[in-house]
């Protein structure tokens, strides 16, 4: 799964933990044993869900951090490659930017 797809998952799992969040304090004040359970349940589910949420970030954010510095490596490695890869770019953008 690439970078942005990753990313996006993540938002949305946060959104959905949010919303569900604000369901269990919305019926807060509705009694019954069911619904207690119910809640109790949901609850840890979301905790659950929460810790996960922050150790895919977490792992996320090595793994970016771990590119980064192969990325950093390989220019101070090879200076002039990088240099050579840079202008490549930059000039397949400009290209593609003037035909509009």
């Amino acid at each position: 799964m690439d970078q942005v797809s990753t990313d996006k998952l993540l938002r949305d799992l946060r959104v959905v933990v949010e919303d569900a969040e604000a369901l269990i304090a919305a019926t807060a004040g509705q009694t019954g044993e069911k619904l207690e359970q119910i809640r109790q349940r949901a609850s840890e589910s979301l905790a659950a869900a929460r810790d996960r949420l922050a150790e895919a970030g977490t792992e996320i954010g090595a793994k970016a951090r771990a590119a980064a510095k192969s990325t950093d490596d390989y220019v101070h490695e090879n200076p002039w490659t990088a240099v050579l890869i840079a202008a490549g770019l930059g000039f397949l953008v400009g290209s593609l930017s003037n035909r509009r």
